[in-house]
């Protein structure tokens, strides 16, 4: 490490302090119930982003591109007004319910329950209000009358959402993620079951596309009260078993110091209004950090449908050109959601290093996560583009606006690697760097769209989104060059990758060059044909560029045996096949 660098394990490990020595087994039993918390959790967060990605496509093969325009145009706007009223306060309540709990005042975790329902109830039906009776307005604003209908619809989400902010809290305050878990997943079925019926009835009624996009967004209210009703049934189950635990904690309880007695009791006898204080200056800087990402979207939805119509002249068009533009954002979103997956797998590993005490571990195993971002996010990007064609028939029943998502499709790879080198900025210290980035990133969309568009269409909109993700990864890179010193190799950074995206370009061509023949020489209908080369293409452009990185050293065993899961299954491929070590030195720098 370059001397005058800031070395990320003094923002991972931060500083040592004595810690009071544990009761026998119980930091065996609160690691298990962590790390089986953590997993349930990963699980539901997968399947729930997973159902939410792929429910859009059905609106857009049942109601057109016009109602998946309008309800594109909609939902980004409900999801920031409730970021921004909830987001921060699950960690809040979180964070102040452990500390009761760890004092043995279950009563006071309760109360801190009773005063967070309260502020963001009170939240919640104002913000239910100034999105009901404004809609008129904020579609005005939007350039888009047809989106007052759906922007009514998703508002009565907003009287359910705050309580199931607050009651996930909660249990994630005990460390108990699966009522959370299990809430977020029965909470996107029910909205995607939702969703489908109303787009079914209401299309089948003949309503026009106002109200089919309304029935989409109306999936988020009974998605929330089914979420709620599940953490209702949590909430219920753990006050019986409190109960039954009550004459065991106050006997733990009295056992305490005096000085903990002391500062528990002040805790306790703080009065409601300041613990409402207490809650929210904790829970502010949280949402806001929270709602940079929904202002990106933001910036579409208020400047894409405007432009379009200027440009176009008919508003129906313009709809449709939005929905047309919102065709690649679930496919990149899923791209995201894998490929961030995936590169987290290294975080139990520098875990492992924290509690070693092996600084140089950390740094490296940080590189290391970066690494794979820009690999993985690289090669799914250049394999969605080059399948952009098949993918667009086979999920959206017709070709148009290929380009456009070839084009957004780059913005997997940055979104992916701001995700990633956000969470290791944060762990350097630099917990401002990346929202600050993000801003950047805001203002260039904006610029760019208002810039592109006019030349260049939704393709100038895809093009500009590409422009701001990548400055904010950028300025995150550099940023944690100057904390850390990392250093990025040509080899696994450049050369490997091209060598993998080259292959994988010159597979998937021959690939659709073949299908093209044998579809017409068969007759084979055009959305099966483009289905079959879709998914033959990218699982066979996933191997092929994953095996070119192992052969050329973009990726080494010695760096994959750092994550078991994935060595234990590409084990018996790299027997074979024999791939060579990296030439970068140890794979776990003492």
């Amino acid at each position: 490490m370059m001397s005058g660098k800031r070395s990320l394990a003094m923002g991972v490990i931060g500083e040592e302090r004595a810690v009071p020595p544990e009761k026998p087994g119980f930091a065996g039993k609160q690691g298990d119930k962590l790390l089986k918390g953590a997993a349930w959790l990963g699980a539901a967060t997968v399947i729930s982003k997973l159902l939410g990605t792929l429910q859009k496509i059905p609106l857009q093969n049942v109601a057109g591109d016009v109602a998946f325009g309008i309800y594109n145009a909609v939902y980004p706007l409900y999801i920031l007004i409730l970021f921004a009223a909830t987001a921060g306060f699950p960690v809040a309540v979180a964070k102040f319910v452990s500390e009761r709990v760890v004092a043995g005042d279950h009563q006071g975790a309760r109360r801190i329950v009773y005063i967070s329902t309260g502020v963001l109830m009170l939240a919640g039906v104002a913000l239910f209000l100034l999105l009901y009776l404004g809609a008129e307005t904020l579609a005005g604003w939007m350039g888009i009358p047809q989106t007052v209908t759906a922007i009514r619809s998703v508002s009565f989400a907003l009287l359910l959402s705050p309580l199931l902010a607050v009651l996930r809290g909660y249990f994630q305050g005990y460390q108990n993620m699966v009522p959370t878990a299990v809430s977020q997943v029965i909470e996107q079925f029910i909205r995607v079951i939702t969703m489908v019926a109303l787009l079914l009835y209401l299309v089948a009624l003949a309503y026009d596309e106002a109200w089919i996009a309304a029935g989409a967004t109306f999936g988020s209210v009974t998605g929330a009260g089914a979420g709620l009703i599940v953490m209702a049934v949590y909430w219920r189950k753990s006050l019986r078993e409190e109960r039954g635990k009550v004459v065991e904690e106050r006997e733990v309880g009295a056992e305490g110091e005096l000085g903990e007695e002391e500062e528990r009791t002040g805790d306790r006898e703080l009065s409601s209004w300041a613990w409402v204080k207490r809650i929210t200056l904790y829970a502010i800087p949280v949402c806001l950090g929270a709602i940079v990402v929904p202002l990106l979207t933001i910036v579409d939805t208020f400047t894409m449908p405007r432009l379009l119509k200027a440009t176009l002249g008919s508003e129906l068009e313009a709809m449709r050109q939005f929905g047309l533009y919102n065709r690649g954002l679930p496919l990149v979103q899923l791209v995201v959601m894998i490929a961030s997956t995936m590169s987290a797998a290294i975080v139990p590993a520098i875990a492992e290093a924290k509690a070693r005490g092996q600084s140089g571990s950390i740094d490296f195993r940080a590189e290391m996560s970066i690494r794979l971002a820009w690999q993985i996010g690289l090669g799914a990007s250049f394999g969605l583009a080059f399948a952009a064609v098949p993918i667009n028939v086979m999920l959206y029943t017709n070709a148009e606006a290929s380009w456009t998502m070839a084009v957004l499709a780059f913005t997997a790879l940055f979104s992916t690697l701001n995700a990633v080198t956000a969470s290791v900025l944060q762990g350097a210290g630099a917990i401002r760097t990346p929202a600050n980035a993000l801003l950047v990133a805001i203002v260039l969309k904006a610029l760019g769209n208002v810039w592109l568009m006019p030349r260049w269409g939704i393709d100038g909109a895809a093009l500009s989104a590409v422009i701001a993700y990548a400055a904010a990864a950028g300025l995150n890179l550099v940023q944690l060059r100057r904390c850390t010193g990392v250093r990025f190799a040509l080899r696994p950074y450049a050369v490997s990758p091209a060598l993998g995206v080259g292959l994988m370009g010159g597979g998937l061509a021959a690939l659709q060059g073949l299908a093209m023949l044998a579809s017409a020489a068969w007759h084979v209908p055009e959305r099966w044909g483009a289905s079959a080369i879709a998914i033959i293409g990218v699982a066979g452009g996933a191997a092929v560029y994953g095996l070119a990185l192992l052969r050329s050293g973009g990726i080494s065993r010695d760096e994959l045996r750092l994550m078991p899961e994935l060595d234990r299954k590409l084990a018996p491929v790299l027997a074979k096949l024999g791939p060579r070590r990296a030439p970068r030195g140890p794979a776990d720098p003492e």
